[in-house]
């Protein structure tokens, strides 16, 4: 199992140099995507709603370092929207992020400590045009990973612990949001 589908998907800034592979680092894997879908959810009862999504973005994967510790970095931008079918309103929220590792250590016990950050904006919009969430700015994340006897594989990595190392930056405005009063208040 690929580490950065253990790690949280948040968050498309060049400047963060993921377009920079150093001399030293070898690409392993390197990948465009695109994840479309729809799907009937019933999230909200009694509310049936219809999901879409349309997500597409850049994964990358490569080795640094004499040790060949393995490093990941992710963006995504795209949109997921959820329509109410008995009215035929929508609620969209677009994404724009990144998701970066920054630093791998080998600790020598089988475990690996990830740092990695996320940067980016969320923002949700209601059916007339109003922006009413915005998740904006950057957090650090620290990851501690079992490495499965394979320090330079993340195959076969396992999330034990993680945590918060720098709270987040700009607005968060989706931290204590509920979900079903959005949708009751602009498509219920």
């Amino acid at each position: 199992m690929r580490r950065s589908g253990v790690i949280a998907l948040v968050s498309g800034v060049t400047a963060l140099g993921v377009g920079v592979v150093p001399a030293a680092a070898r690409v392993i894997d390197h990948e465009q995507f695109r994840n479309t879908g729809s799907e009937m959810v019933d999230f909200c009862p009694p509310i049936a709603l219809r999901f879409d999504f349309d997500i597409r973005g850049m994964f990358l994967e490569n080795s640094h370092g004499p040790d060949g510790l393995v490093h990941f970095a992710e963006t995504s931008h795209g949109t997921f929207s959820w329509t109410n079918l008995a009215n035929n309103l929508t609620m969209t929220t677009a994404i724009n992020q990144i998701n970066k590792d920054l630093k791998v250590t080998d600790n020598g016990d089988g475990t690996l400590t990830i740092v990695n950050i996320t940067s980016g904006f969320v923002d949700a919009e209601a059916p007339d045009g109003q922006k009413f969430r915005i998740d904006s700015g950057t957090i650090r994340f620290e990851y501690l990973v079992d490495d499965g006897g394979t320090p330079t594989d993340p195959n076969d990595d396992v999330l034990l612990d993680q945590r918060i190392i720098k709270p987040g930056t700009g607005l968060n405005e989706f931290d204590n949001a509920n979900f079903c009063a959005d949708v009751r208040q602009y498509i219920g």
